[in-house]
């Protein structure tokens, strides 16, 4: 029998969830964001679930030619763009849209002969990561367009603290900041709103939305669980109990004995561990699932294995299924009690966890 140890993909959770984006932002474009291997949920799975969305965007250069060979025609945007230009052939070759957030990527158009590509001029309004400075975007964008090193012009930006309940000021300011950088060139189309954007901030929409967590059924906000969002779990992590141990008082649990019994219990050890991405700064009391009901991990995650309290759940033992998150069990609950957030989660997870996708 293999290891327990899995990860089931609800595609019809993912199409379900492109549906929300659509209903918040009717009349933009969709740019599923398929970085990372589809926030580890699977390239092409995810895309196939996805295929109604009007574009995929990603950082990966094998992923882009990997969803091409597969037969997607749908616009691909690098968001991290080119790195040198020996990639600006393949990128026309596949024809696939760039990120342009620095100088230096023009100088390389320049260096090159491809110009047949969709450019995305990224500006720099307050997230301070990539994007070029607002006093180089006016020479950026009359280069391009003087030397005509492109197919089409999109502008684009990125929101620091969309997803924070108490920032609508500094997203706002970041927009206006945008449309005065911007209003010479209103007539090319704009990309601004990420998941917590296309949620919370309508006026942001523009032409193109790029949603990520959302898709997979997490909340981009700490104050509203994906629930409350009508969206649902695209991922479940699960395993099952492979030992149980009857604990008396004083005993103590897993590497340097971070919980210790006050009365005796009866605790399971799951096939699951850091390893496999369930993260090991997870402390006690991280909430799991056994046999569907509500239980608790126990002291320190090891590599492949971590405890879970038995104690009045129903039926529990050797062989009981545990669900790490996912259905029943919201993978934003996970990683707030592990001091994370639900993106390094689902990113984390390993390759030697076995995925199923079924709709």
């Amino acid at each position: 029998m293999p290891r327990p140890t899995q990860a089931f993909i609800d595609l019809a959770a993912l199409t379900h969830n492109l549906s929300i984006v659509r209903k918040h932002a009717p009349q933009s474009r969709i740019m599923a964001i398929l970085k990372a291997n589809a926030y580890g949920h699977g390239l092409l799975h995810s895309a196939s679930a996805l295929k109604d969305a009007d574009g995929f965007g990603l950082l990966e250069l094998d992923a882009a030619i990997c969803l091409r060979d597969a037969g997607y025609q749908h616009p691909i945007l690098l968001l991290e763009g080119f790195f040198s230009t020996e990639e600006l052939a393949i990128l026309e070759q596949y024809r696939l849209s760039a990120v342009i957030h620095h100088a230096e990527q023009i100088a390389m158009l320049s260096a090159s002969k491809h110009y047949n590509i969709d450019l995305f001029i990224k500006i720099n309004t307050g997230m301070n990561r990539l994007g070029l400075a607002p006093q180089q975007f006016s020479q950026a964008i009359g280069t391009l367009i003087e030397k005509q090193y492109y197919k089409n012009i999109t502008l684009m930006t990125h929101f620091a603290s969309a997803d924070e309940p108490d920032e609508e000021k500094n997203v706002l300011r970041q927009l206006q900041y945008f449309a005065a950088i911007t209003k010479e060139y209103r007539h090319y189309p704009r990309s601004l709103a990420n998941s917590a954007a296309i949620i919370h901030y309508p006026v942001t929409h523009a032409d193109w939305v790029r949603p990520g967590i959302m898709l997979y059924g997490a909340s981009p906000f700490t104050d509203k669980t994906a629930a409350e969002l009508d969206l649902q779990p695209v991922m479940t992590l699960s395993s099952r109990i492979i030992a149980t141990q009857d604990l008396g008082i004083g005993d103590r649990v897993g590497y340097h004995g971070l919980f210790q019994t006050v009365e005796p219990m009866r605790i399971g050890i799951v096939a699951c561990g850091y390893a496999d991405g369930y993260p090991r700064h997870a402390p006690t009391n991280t909430p799991v699932l056994i046999n569907n009901q509500r239980s608790r991990l126990l002291g320190r995650v090891s590599m492949d294995m971590l405890a879970v309290d038995l104690t009045g759940i129903e039926n529990a033992g050797l062989n009981s299924p545990v669900t790490l998150w996912g259905k029943g069990l919201c993978v934003d609950e996970v990683a707030q009690s592990a001091g994370t957030t639900s993106y390094e989660l689902l990113c984390a997870l390993s390759a030697r966890v076995e995925k199923t996708a079924s709709l």
